[in-house]
């Protein structure tokens, strides 16, 4: 994501531990930012997971493919 772009914002409201807020607050710490940014990462992970679920038999089938043919178009390769 690029520095410049902008995402629309939503309050909500979150408990979080009152020792690590304070913490976090004494630190200087955008709680705002770091749990937005904490939650954007979370959910590209979760959705990297999922998608690596689904395609699981496809990826698999097609390594079984490359292991029994080779590469598609190996015989071009440069390298």
């Amino acid at each position: 994501m690029a520095i410049t772009e902008t995402h629309a914002k939503k309050a909500t409201n979150i408990t979080l531990s009152a020792d690590v807020l304070a913490e976090a607050k004494a630190l200087g710490i955008n709680i705002s930012q770091a749990c937005d940014q904490f939650l954007r990462d979370l959910v590209r992970a979760e959705r990297e997971r999922r998608w690596q679920s689904e395609q699981a038999e496809f990826v698999a089938a097609y390594n079984r493919l490359v292991e029994q043919e080779g590469l598609p178009l190996e015989q071009w390769r440069m390298f």
